[in-house]
């Protein structure tokens, strides 16, 4: 190829660029648009209409040696251990509710897996999603929850971090910061063999814990899903805000709230803007509905029989009463009695 093929090239990109950067200048050619919400690329992490086609961390790769298949197998092992310590409430009305929502939430993600929810009977604030779609969430998070979306709003969050595979990602980085620190003479034909040993190890409950990217993009995420859902998306922060505020004005009686991803201002901040920015306002959203509150309602019943049960079989102490020829009652006779110096009972 000559000079002249090259300046020809060079003149075509040259134009090209200028139309791009200043396309649509001129007043005739402006459209009017939306000046909240903004427009991103098709098929981006942004773009609500690709939801469920997207790629959003899973695909298996440099950043992720996990397959969906092992990942299902690793969910599959903890949520066995998990339930041999946890009391899982099994009435139906609440499990199906439960559910019911949560699916609801699955089928407007980008889950590549399906999710089995189960609710456990905890006064924990709290609900975890391990990977593979083992999904549980707390009874005491229901309790607290105000309105069905402020609870589709936390479930929609963990949801997303099986959606964006963040275990798998988590623990992906930990291997390769762990493989960095080998001197490269042991690098070589073994090493396909050392890094799935790596991957075998078991993975400690602690991994649960997110680093700080990935808490906010499973806010953004959950954000998302809660929106195609069709609940308020004010609800997520709404809930969150609430918590904060339970917890300021009496320290310690919500310290376990989601201590896995804690919720920071900063983050709440930048919840609220993307709400503001990338979702459309709808002209209704779902808020609450009365199954909600019925549910609510049944779990404290259940809850209040277990206590009436706690209470029966718990100990109680009597006091021994004797009778007397005049029959009234005195206590028991080693109640003991006071005396004066000299040795004579105080009347």
């Amino acid at each position: 190829m000559g000079l002249i093929s090259y300046i020809l090239i060079l003149a075509l990109a040259i134009t090209s660029v200028s139309h791009t950067l200043f396309a649509g200048s001129s007043p005739s050619d402006k459209k009017p648009r939306d000046p909240v919400v903004r427009k991103y690329k098709a098929g981006g992490i942004r773009d609500l209409e690709a939801i469920g086609n997207r790629n959003v961390g899973c695909r298996k790769g440099f950043g992720n040696w996990y397959s969906l298949e092992s990942q299902i197998q690793m969910g599959k092992e903890f949520s066995e251990e998990i339930e041999k310590t946890s009391n899982l409430i099994t009435d139906p009305a609440v499990t199906e509710y439960v559910n019911r929502i949560g699916q609801n939430l699955v089928r407007n993600s980008d889950a590549q897996v399906p999710f089995i929810i189960k609710v456990v009977d905890s006064d924990d604030v709290n609900a975890f999603a391990l990977p593979g779609g083992f999904f549980y969430v707390n009874s005491g998070l229901i309790l607290l929850a105000d309105n069905e979306a402020e609870l589709a709003g936390v479930m929609a969050h963990e949801i997303a971090h099986v959606a964006a595979c963040h275990v798998a990602r988590e623990n992906t980085r930990g291997q390769l910061m762990n493989l960095a620190s080998i001197p490269l003479v042991f690098i070589g034909g073994g090493v396909g063999y050392a890094i799935r040993d790596v991957v075998a190890i078991a993975i400690p409950m602690n991994f649960l814990r997110f680093t700080r990217g990935f808490e906010m993009e499973a806010d953004f995420l959950g954000l998302e899903y809660l929106y195609k859902a069709g609940y308020d998306p004010q609800a997520f922060t709404a809930f969150f805000e609430r918590v904060q505020a339970m917890e300021k004005k009496k320290s310690g009686t919500l310290a376990k709230a989601f201590d896995t991803h804690p919720q920071t201002g900063d983050r709440l901040a930048k919840s609220q803007l993307e709400i503001q920015t990338l979702l459309p306002p709808e002209q209704q959203y779902k808020l609450d509905t009365s199954e909600f509150q019925d549910v609510k309602s049944r779990l404290l019943q259940l809850q209040n029989r277990h206590k009436i049960k706690e209470d029966f079989g718990r100990p109680t102490l009597r006091r021994n009463t004797i009778k007397t020829g005049d029959d009234s009652d005195k206590t028991d006779r080693d109640r003991p009695t006071l005396k004066h110096r000299d040795g004579t009972q105080v009347k």
